[in-house]
């Protein structure tokens, strides 16, 4: 062999090498940052893009615009806790190992409710392995412990109230005593007393894309806002004055937090991070008609029920993911799709190994082909215990939907007689108005051995005797 075609080998070789080295740079280089940002009892259609006609709602409705906007999107159970569980996993709640709302620490020792398990593989714990900063700003809700908080639970950072609700200026915790600071960094007790709460947050997110923007960072942005207390800033409120009371205060605290959420869409930009971030937006569940929620506030538009229901105003929620590079633009997508298919669409758009067996499935087919069925044949809820007797539960297979142990909350307080199974047909009843239990008793015997036979495996899963 020649000096000279020894020598070109010898480049080819170093040129292949080299392309292929500086292939793989740029691929490390180009997993998308992820920004997850969840409101808090926000109604079905509270914003513009789902058919609010009352409310400003810009920056929710540029998500929409620049992404995919859900249909028939569901939270994963109508409560807080059990809400974040199933987003924070890719798993029922029942399956997460947390059926209802976690106590404040005071009554979880003598409960045993300590909140999200700590075996249970987190969202951030995914990300994490896969070379992400990791981030919590704003609540969390999922446990006290130091294992249980969010540091414990795959976090590299926290900013933000461990409980269920705090003042936005005080961020104080209010329930039945004594009151309770609740702001931190980390496990370190921190003090903003006057600023608002949205403010804080918001330069809190700004300042992690700032300083983690050469490195893959995970952001979940989960706000306390509309959550109760309702707390809008003066500019919010004079723009809605003509609007009656509870509308008014619930609707400055929505724009409030649109607001916010566009200066952080607008820093993207000016960082030229836009087609680099994934940004997935949901409710938690539906709007609250509790008593510190001024009896109401939010709409669910033409679904009936509301927080804590499993009729469709509790758990159909508006959901939206942007990404540039992998979604289109401007579509609408209406088949079914629930809080825990976040967790395995983010791995697939990110290269994130899933362990274990959730039951959240990707949503890129769908996302990329709107003629896809739904990654789902049946759905299934339950809070509150283990126990169906005792626990408000549903099923759905297709248009057809069961409800067992109906809670119906309503806006005095009252409590309402349901019947203790509910069917019905949402293609010709979205409304849910008519029980068809009885008139339908083969649908009826149906989902109930569909929900039993799911129930039954849970309990194995669980070890719940």
């Amino acid at each position: 062999m020649s000096v000279l075609k020894k020598t070109l080998q010898i480049s080819s070789v170093l040129l292949f090498l080299l392309f292929h080295q500086t292939i793989f740079s740029q691929s490390a280089k180009k997993k998308p940052n992820v920004i997850v940002i969840l409101t808090d009892d926000q109604g079905s259609i509270d914003l513009n893009c789902y058919g609010a006609t009352d409310l400003h709602t810009p920056n929710m409705d540029r998500l929409a615009k620049e992404g995919v906007r859900f249909t028939q999107f569901y939270a994963g159970a109508p409560v807080c806790s059990p809400s974040r569980a199933a987003l924070l996993t890719g798993k029922t709640n029942l399956r997460a190992g947390l059926e209802g709302n976690v106590p404040i620490p005071e009554n979880a020792e003598k409960t045993g409710r300590f909140g999200l398990p700590t075996n249970q593989i987190t969202m951030a714990e995914m990300l994490k392995a896969n070379g992400y900063y990791t981030a919590l700003i704003g609540k969390w809700h999922l446990g006290h412990r130091k294992e249980n908080l969010p540091n414990g639970q795959g976090f590299d950072y926290f900013f933000g109230h461990q409980r269920g609700c705090i003042d936005n200026y005080s961020h104080t915790f209010y329930w039945a005593g004594p009151n309770k600071h609740d702001l931190y960094r980390n496990s370190e007790e921190v003090y903003y007393s006057g600023q608002h709460f949205t403010d804080l947050m918001a330069d809190e997110v700004k300042q992690v894309i700032d300083k983690k923007r050469n490195e893959p960072f995970f952001i979940y942005w989960a706000f306390n806002a509309p959550h109760y207390p309702y707390q809008g800033t003066t500019k919010w409120l004079d723009y809605y004055k003509d609007l009656p009371t509870p509308r008014k205060e619930y609707a400055a605290f929505i724009s409030n937090t649109d607001e916010k959420i566009g200066h952080v869409l607008d820093y993207l930009d000016e960082q030229n991070l836009t087609d680099d971030t994934i940004i997935v937006f949901q409710s938690d569940h539906g709007h609250s008609l509790e008593e510190r929620a001024f009896w109401g506030g939010g709409n669910a538009g033409p679904y009936r029920g509301s927080k804590f229901s499993l009729f469709e105003g509790g758990i159909r929620v508006p959901a939206i993911i942007r990404y540039p590079k992998a979604i289109p633009a401007n579509e609408v997508r209406d088949q079914v799709a629930m809080e825990m298919d976040w967790f395995s669409t983010i791995a697939e758009l990110t290269g994130a190994q899933v362990k274990g067996d959730i039951d959240g499935k990707s949503l890129m087919p769908v996302i990329l082909d709107d003629k896809k069925e739904s990654q789902h044949k049946v759905v299934h809820w339950q809070v509150n215990s283990y126990d169906d007797s005792e626990a408000q539960w549903a099923v759905r297979k297709g248009p057809w939907k069961l409800i067992g142990n109906v809670r119906e909350p309503t806006n005095t307080g009252e409590r309402t007689d349901v019947d203790q199974l509910f069917l019905v047909n949402l293609e010709s009843d979205i409304s849910e108005k008519n029980n068809l239990a009885k008139s339908n008793p083969e649908k009826l015997k149906e989902l109930l051995k569909v929900h039993e036979s799911w129930l039954k495996s849970v309990q194995q899963e669980m070890e719940i005797q």
